[in-house]
């Protein structure tokens, strides 16, 4: 079979998403599997995908100023936004490489159409980077590639400059983040193992984590191929995540209940606090996430009674009470890339209604004068500080000791909400 390049496995893995057979990452990494690539070519396939998906307005209105909005077929789409990509967003890549290797990729018929577009937009470089700029300026959802509700949204609330800065942000390739597992490893040992396995990282501290906890992984191997990585050495995981169990602060000896518990970064990670000296329950519903939770609480050496509900839970109260809803996820759309093209306004309503439910459960088990921590990654008030609201309403026992809201350009994080509440009677 004839080896295939990088820019035919991102097209490969574009068609396949325009077909909508799936995510952009799932679709990627099925393509690279069996690809024998360099390292370099791997991340070049990776570059043109992922960029693709997220400047897709962006690359679309580029298409409609030569198009006379014309709606193409899906894989002259493709390949238009495939070229226009590495024209304006990869300087390293030269224009006629841009166009010759696109232009390969298209079919006869099609080919003539795609080469003409792309050696238009070359010859017009300068003036159509001014413009992009421009587009920036006048219109943020195009030009910043974002859903237009959304950027409405958010201009209304943090204002045009705040909004520009997180558009900027979810543009940017989303960083790897460690955390050390110190249930296994201490991080002295983990970083003389990473420098053999050819791991380059760089230290990284925030207020709510102690030092030499978290790293930011620059380049590596493959991970589930390092030792280290499976005999559990550390977890990946970006910081914000840590932010709500280092706020519920377990206690040597407590009973913790982790609400919704699957993949097990924040499991974990309170096992790790008190260094397996805690009765911690975790709950996760879908049989195959909860199999990947147990999974990476064995590879941790994490220990944790996971349990399909509450009903099979070894307790009925607990001394804290973690409850990691699932929401909007607008906080980390730099982390996932289809997100932004499929997220609706109705969505964050219709959560809403399921986050009141899980903390009304799990205030049930609550004992008196114990701890709630609710959690999102969500910059949305109606899942944030509404919700919170609106429980302490219906249960005035519970009091609002603290909140926190991380904003990714402020925290360098993926965005997330943290309320601690308490029980006062």
């Amino acid at each position: 079979m004839r080896p295939r390049r990088p820019r035919e496995i991102a097209c490969r893995a574009l068609l396949a998403r325009e077909a909508g057979r799936g995510y952009i990452e799932d679709l990627l990494d099925a393509e690279l599997a069996g690809a024998a690539l360099a390292p370099a070519d791997r991340a070049l396939a990776r570059e043109l995908a992922y960029g693709v998906v997220r400047w897709q307005a962006t690359l679309d209105w580029l298409i409609e100023q030569k198009t006379g909005g014309r709606r193409q077929l899906p894989e002259v789409q493709v390949l238009l936004r495939l070229g226009l990509y590495q024209l304006f967003w990869l300087d390293r890549v030269p224009d006629h490489a841009a166009v010759f290797e696109t232009v390969a990729l298209a079919p006869p018929g099609p080919a003539r159409f795609v080469n003409a577009v792309l050696r238009a937009y070359a010859r017009a470089r300068e003036a159509t980077r001014a413009a992009l700029e421009e587009l920036r300026r006048t219109d943020p959802a195009w030009g910043w590639s974002h859903p237009a509700w959304l950027v409405e949204r958010w201009t209304a609330r943090w204002g045009a400059e705040q909004t520009r800065r997180l558009l900027e942000w979810n543009n940017q390739p989303a960083h790897t983040f460690a955390r050390v597992n110190t249930l296994v490893a201490d991080p002295a040992k983990l970083l003389e193992h990473w420098r053999a396995e050819e791991v380059d990282y760089d230290f990284r501290r925030y207020d709510w984590t102690p030092e030499n906890l978290v790293f930011e992984l620059r380049s590596h191997p493959p991970l589930y191929r390092l030792e280290t990585f499976q005999k559990g050495w550390f977890y990946v995981q970006d910081p914000s995540t840590l932010l709500a169990p280092r706020l519920l602060d377990p206690q040597p000896g407590e009973r913790l209940l982790d609400l919704c518990a699957a993949p097990g970064g924040k499991t974990t990670y309170l096992a790790q606090m008190l260094d397996n000296d805690v009765k911690l329950v975790a709950v996760e519903p879908s049989a195959h996430r909860r199999r990947r939770l147990v999974e990476n609480c064995e590879r941790l050496c994490a220990e944790c009674t996971a349990v399909a509900s509450l009903a099979e839970a070894p307790f009925r109260e607990f001394d804290r009470v973690l409850v990691d809803a699932p929401c909007s996820n607008t906080g980390v759309l730099r982390r996932r890339l289809d997100l932004r093209w499929r997220l609706r306004p109705e969505e964050i309503t219709r959560l809403r209604k399921t986050q009141l439910a899980l903390l009304a459960e799990a205030a049930a088990l609550v004992r008196p004068g114990g701890r709630l921590v609710y959690s999102t990654c969500s910059l949305e008030p109606e899942e944030n500080r509404q919700v919170v609201e609106a429980f302490r309403a219906d249960h005035p026992g519970f009091a609002l000791v603290t909140e926190r809201e991380l904003f990714p350009p402020q925290s360098q994080t993926d965005g997330a909400y943290v309320a601690v509440l308490d029980k006062t009677t």
